[in-house]
């Protein structure tokens, strides 16, 4: 599914694999309805209920990362290793997204300092955050 550009913005809904609905459905998720929308001021994932929105200005950098392992990408997670927060609903692949300053806690005891996300379109959404970056 290609990203929508939309009088809100544009919006880059997530890959959902079917095979992992028992996961990402109880928590929400659902399918053409949440993924991370760009405005001209904000970055917006949501995930169910969950949502993590931060000034488009603290973005700070973006990048595909691949190689994922089903029970460590599916679902809402926390990072073992930083305060980095997963929305994920596939093992395709995400966009790791980094923040100057963390972004407000969604879960845990800490804000996130990057979300990584499971859009469908990986690469158009780096690209749209790396032009809005060098703007």
């Amino acid at each position: 599914m290609a990203d929508d550009a939309t009088p809100d913005g544009t919006f880059f809904p997530y890959r959902f694999d079917r095979r992992y609905r028992f996961i990402w459905r109880p928590l929400g998720a659902r399918p053409g309805v949440d993924g991370v929308r760009l405005t001209e001021s904000s970055f917006v994932a949501t995930y169910g209920r969950w949502r993590l929105e931060t000034p488009i200005t603290n973005v700070t950098r973006a990048h595909v990362t691949r190689g994922y392992k089903w029970w460590k990408a599916i679902g809402i997670r926390l990072s073992f290793v930083d305060d980095g927060l997963t929305f994920g609903t596939s093992t395709h692949g995400g966009v790791c997204v980094h923040f100057d300053r963390p972004a407000h806690r969604v879960i845990g005891r800490k804000d996130h300092s990057a979300l990584t996300a499971t859009v469908e379109n990986l690469d158009g959404l780096v690209a749209a955050i790396v032009a809005r970056v060098e703007d």
